[in-house]
């Protein structure tokens, strides 16, 4: 335990070291699991997003516009579910076996929907004659319809939206939260998205190699069949690799008083020294902590203002690439892989405003980089209303593909961001908090604040298509740019407020900590 203080007391690291690799050299065996963790749940959760889009997107008699209803009326339905399921096992499981009860249902489904539900989609799914005939009887429902035709693209994407709520921001971060400290987690957290944002490069390029690969196949060969059989035998490996090095560290790491002082947890015991509470009363505890409503806030706004304009833009992809399941999930993996790269230079800028500068100066970059780059996406898509034919000619190219390349650019910058310095500066804030709050409140926000963020943006989405029957997003852009606005600000409102509770709650625990070592 001395070795760590001293270590902890060095001065601050300086020169290449300082941006690159502020780690000791002592706490690589913690640091460098947990990196790889979130390298393999990101790989996952990109080749899940890419994925589930293009199914949904491209199947028979749907759109864009049908991820809205989607979203309101599957996703935020499950995860509420997996929430209550989650806060009823928490005080059933140990804290490793909680771990594996979340996870492994994932990768069950994901590896079932290659091999056995995809090849059977016919016998399974409504035919496309009987969605284009329910969408003409039921045309204020005209979007729902496909999503309840074809069900089991439906349930492929709402797990793939659970995976990054339930695996990435619960699991992971709340595993993160329990075992590092708030003097590591300034140097950690940050290097965390270094380290897995690797993993949105490494999955982009093999989304795009399987999907272009199509060329290559024998006749008669499915190839978005075949593609998918590759992408989800490597999300189910990846996802079992996570479940090995969680156990391997509660076996060989948090056993090791330099890296975690709670020895009763590296065995999966519950912590006695708190009640556990009923699903009621952490709702209530929820309702009368500020502290939490805020980081809901700021969790729903994200959801609400990035689901608004990816919705618009994913409608421009599959015009410009006219329904292709591959041609589309190629040109999301270039996405992917562009997003991971630009995600890792700002990481390297992220981790050192975390380290030099206030958590209020980190956690305001990402809404002002999305109320920015909204607005210039709005502003082509209403331009190319205008002219009204998204293959006009301009700058030798298409009208629909600078609005394809402009939202290409607002989605990088904005989940760059988002990864680099909006999720660090997030979990950071629940470090102060005890631990009821980190495991139950953790999960009501995380979880059921994400999905209810981007069902808060198929609302908008979902109401302005059943009141304006027959038109499409893009064609409804003027309005949602207002709406955008209006959420980003209520965001920066509330990350003032939380940057005050933040900074006096950490403060009161570092004089509880001392006080405690008199």
């Amino acid at each position: 335990m001395s070795q760590a203080k001293e270590a902890v007391k060095q001065p601050e690291f300086t020169g290449l070291r300082a941006i690159l690799w502020p780690i000791h050299n002592y706490e690589i065996k913690k640091f460098l699991p947990m990196g790889l963790m979130m390298f393999c749940i990101l790989f996952n959760y990109t080749v899940l997003r890419d994925t589930k889009d293009a199914l949904v997107v491209n199947a028979p008699g749907s759109g864009a516009e049908a991820l809205a209803f989607i979203k309101l009326a599957g996703t935020t339905p499950a995860a509420v579910l997996f929430m209550i399921a989650y806060a009823k096992m928490s005080n059933v499981f140990s804290r490793q076996g909680l771990f594996y009860a979340a996870l492994l249902p994932f990768l069950v489904f994901f590896g079932a929907f290659a091999l056995f539900i995809y090849p059977n989609r016919e016998a399974l799914h409504m035919t496309e004659e009987a969605i284009a005939a329910a969408k003409v009887s039921y045309p204020q429902l005209a979007w729902f319809v496909p999503v309840i035709g074809n069900w089991s693209y439906s349930l492929f994407y709402i797990l793939s939206e659970l995976w990054g709520s339930a695996v990435i921001s619960l699991l992971f971060w709340q595993f993160a939260n329990e075992i590092t400290r708030v003097t590591e987690a300034k140097r950690f957290y940050g290097m965390f998205g270094l380290i897995g944002n690797f993993g949105l490069i490494l999955s982009g390029y093999t989304v795009y190699f399987f999907s272009q690969n199509r060329d290559n196949l024998p006749e008669g060969v499915d190839a978005w069949g075949w593609t998918l059989n590759y992408l989800m035998a490597f999300v189910v490996i990846a996802g079992l690799i996570v479940v090995a090095i969680y156990s391997w560290m509660n076996k060989s790491v948090l056993t090791d008083p330099r890296y975690y002082d709670g020895s009763d947890v590296a065995k999966g015991s519950k912590k006695k020294d708190k009640p556990k509470l009923s699903l009621g009363e952490s709702f209530m505890y929820l309702v009368k902590s500020p502290y939490l409503g805020m980081i809901a806030m700021i969790v729903l706004a994200y959801g609400v203002s990035i689901n608004i304009v990816e919705g618009v833009w994913k409608g421009q992809i599959k015009i410009a690439f006219h329904g292709d399941n591959n041609a589309y999930n190629a040109f999301m993996g270039q996405f992917s892989a562009t997003t991971g790269a630009i995600t890792v230079v700002l990481m390297v800028a992220g981790n050192n405003i975390l380290r030099r500068f206030s958590w209020l100066s980190a956690a305001m970059i990402t809404p002002i980089m999305i109320l920015i780059t909204s607005l210039i996406f709005f502003g082509v898509i209403m331009y190319s209303e205008s002219v009204g034919n998204p293959e006009y000619a301009v700058a030798g190219t298409t009208m629909v593909m600078v609005a394809v390349m402009t939202g290409f650019v607002q989605n990088v910058l904005s989940k760059a961001t988002k990864y680099s310095l909006f999720d660090p500066t997030k979990e950071m804030a629940y470090i102060p908090l005890d631990q009821e709050l980190k495991v139950k409140g953790k999960a009501a926000v995380d979880v059921i604040g994400g999905r209810a963020g981007k069902s808060g943006g198929a609302l908008v989405q979902a109401s302005l298509l059943s009141v304006f029957a027959g038109q499409t997003l893009a064609s409804l852009s003027h309005i949602l740019a207002v709406v955008t606005i209006v959420v980003v600000a209520l965001w920066l409102v509330s990350v003032l407020s939380l940057s005050k509770r933040f900074k006096a709650l950490t403060e009161q625990r570092e004089a509880e900590a001392q006080a405690a070592a008199k």
